[in-house]
């Protein structure tokens, strides 16, 4: 697959971890599936930015979720 793809979905998980993580947070709880979630998606931006021969610039990232989006469009 396209390490494109693997960086946005990685990234997107991570995004929608965070209210997770505060909400167990603030409850008093551990946030133990929301940390599962962040090592899901930390590990699918890993393997994007190792698969990718330059890496990815945070300049880049922008072009990268329109590219992956009009992908998925056509």
């Amino acid at each position: 697959m396209d390490p494109d793809l693997f960086f946005v979905i990685g990234v997107i998980i991570c995004v929608l971890a965070v209210p997770a993580i505060f909400g167990a947070l603030v409850e008093g709880r551990a946030p133990r599936a929301a940390a599962i979630v962040v090592m899901i998606g930390g590990g699918l931006v890993a393997l994007a930015v190792s698969e990718k021969p330059g890496g990815y610039a945070l300049a880049s990232v922008p072009d990268v979720f329109v590219r992956v989006i009009g992908q998925l469009m056509n």
